[in-house]
């Protein structure tokens, strides 16, 4: 694990090692938290016809055994043991976990990019007509512009670095780009597809967002604007496809960094 990695380059040692778990543990935890209520409050609206079952209150006060979470915390679990952490071979590779991760993954960019083309240009006129109307809605505005969202070039520069080490040194990145990874030439092809990746689920984020908030206004939970602007217009395959990608890019990243902390708990 990352927590081996570190200990063993600072002279093999154990505190290190431990202190690299506990923060990870405690770092990930709500990570992992925002992933599965993602899902659940994803669930949720498929099931009532694009509104949440709960509010944010009610659903901080629901019963554990009418809270949607709680099973799918229970299935990936067993998944996680499964497919995870069932061996104790520490040097073994999860090549089936690595495979699931990947299809999930290419299923996430699918529907991404299918929401992103349906709400671009079935809703709008393309990233023109977008951009055009959201020039003109006032809250939509400020953020196109850095000085108006309050942040100048050196947040903007320091928030883009902790990103970019966020991407590159998460315990889980560093479980499939390193432990799972079973041919060094590997990272020679992960350098250009990884990047070209990101590009692509990122094309339509902001289109999406500010296709919502035109909308729906800007009081609307934006988190689920992929999943309430297809059911808006009936389009409820188009919704529940895209509710799929999302719950297999949520409950990917979950198993893997559980995974990841499991085997570091353990070392």
């Amino acid at each position: 694990s990352i927590a081996d990695f570190i200990s063993s380059r600072y002279g093999k040692s154990t505190f290190l090692g431990v202190w690299a778990t506990i923060i990870a543990v405690f770092g990930i935890i709500p990570y992992i938290s925002i992933q599965l209520k993602a899902v659940a409050v994803s669930f949720d609206i498929l099931t009532h016809d694009g509104e949440q079952a709960w509010s944010a209150e009610e659903f901080l006060n629901i019963p554990f055994y009418l809270d949607t979470a709680w099973y799918i915390a229970i299935a990936l679990a067993v998944f996680t043991i499964l497919f995870g952490t069932r061996n104790l071979d520490p040097n073994e590779r999860h090549e089936g976990l690595v495979a699931a991760v990947a299809f999930e993954s290419l299923l996430k960019l699918v529907a991404f990019l299918a929401i992103g083309i349906f709400v671009t240009f079935g809703l709008f006129n393309g990233f023109g007509d977008i951009f055009s109307n959201a020039s003109k809605y006032e809250e939509i505005a400020q953020i196109l512009f850095l000085e108006d969202g309050h942040i100048d070039g050196w947040y903007w520069f320091w928030l883009t670095f902790l990103s970019m080490f966020a991407i590159l040194f998460l315990p889980r990145q560093f479980h499939i780009a390193v432990v799972e990874n079973t041919n060094p030439e590997f990272v020679k092809t992960a350098a250009w597809v990884f990047p070209l990746y990101l590009l692509l689920i990122n094309i339509f984020v902001l289109p999406v967002a500010m296709g919502g908030i035109l909308k729906f206004g800007s009081a609307a939970n934006a988190d689920m604007f992929v999943l309430s602007l297809p059911m808006r217009e009936g389009q409820n395959m188009l919704a529940l496809f895209v509710a799929l990608g999302g719950f297999s890019a949520a409950t990917s990243m979950v198993i893997v960094a559980v995974t990841a902390l499991g085997i570091m708990i353990s070392n």
